[in-house]
């Protein structure tokens, strides 16, 4: 990839670090955000050093961010691709069980905020190198579901890949929407997962990969990707 630099959030766990694996192995720099250093400075030591760089970073933060992105050029001198994919949901639902303000509060600042943030100030870096931002929705962000807010935010999340993409027209960067059915990630720790075939996360990595690996002129917009049998 001649040094290209791939920077993922979200990434000591799950699809972050199956798309971390991959990208290393396709010839990427990475660059690893999450709130998790000791998993990310793990990833570092199996990577090498000189292809990754473990950035504490809470996507809630502004300056978090900021300082996640000054990092990266600070280190690499450069941004390729970008995959927002930080989020979480712990199943909040609008009636009925236990009032939960802070988890909804965190789950939108994570989820939306985060996910814009990040938009924000990689974008201006992707411009100047033709480059590719990519960003985690779901299934449940094109259809309704019983974890009401967390469903409501991943709506949120495509109506922005398709406002990023709208404002990109003529900088030649693309944008990809990803939107992983049920897969079998640490996201489900706390939720009772559905009955169902699971995706494991090295398969949302390799469909990431696809939608990077094209070629400058084709933009893959939407990944809907759901394992057999799952009917909604």
């Amino acid at each position: 990839m001649n040094e290209k630099v791939f920077l993922i959030t979200g990434a000591s766990t799950g699809i972050g670090e199956a798309t971390a694996r991959r990208a290393v192995e396709s010839g990427f720099k990475v660059v690893l955000a999450a709130r998790s250093t000791d998993k990310l400075e793990k990833l570092v030591t199996e990577f090498g050093p000189e292809n990754a760089l473990a950035v504490t970073c809470d996507v809630a933060e502004w300056q978090s961010q900021q300082e996640m992105v000054d990092r990266s050029l600070m280190r690499f001198g450069r941004i390729d691709v970008v995959f927002a994919n930080a989020g979480f949901s712990k199943g909040s639902t609008f009636y009925g069980g236990e009032d939960k303000p802070d988890e909804w509060r965190e789950m939108v600042m994570v989820n939306v905020y985060g996910a814009a943030v990040t938009a924000r100030l990689t974008l201006p870096e992707l411009v100047k190198n033709g480059g590719h931002f990519l960003i985690t929705g779901s299934v449940v962000g094109r259809v309704t579901s019983i974890r009401n807010l967390y469903s409501a935010t991943k709506w949120a999340v495509t109506g922005m890949a398709q406002a990023i993409r709208n404002e990109m027209v003529g900088t030649g960067i693309r944008v990809t929407l990803i939107e992983p059915g049920i897969v079998d990630t640490p996201f489900w720790d706390h939720l009772q997962k559905p009955p169902s075939t699971e995706l494991q996360s090295d398969d949302i990595a390799r469909a990431v990969m696809f939608a990077v690996s094209q070629p400058p002129h084709v933009d893959v917009n939407d990944i809907l990707i759901r394992p057999t049998g799952q009917p909604h």
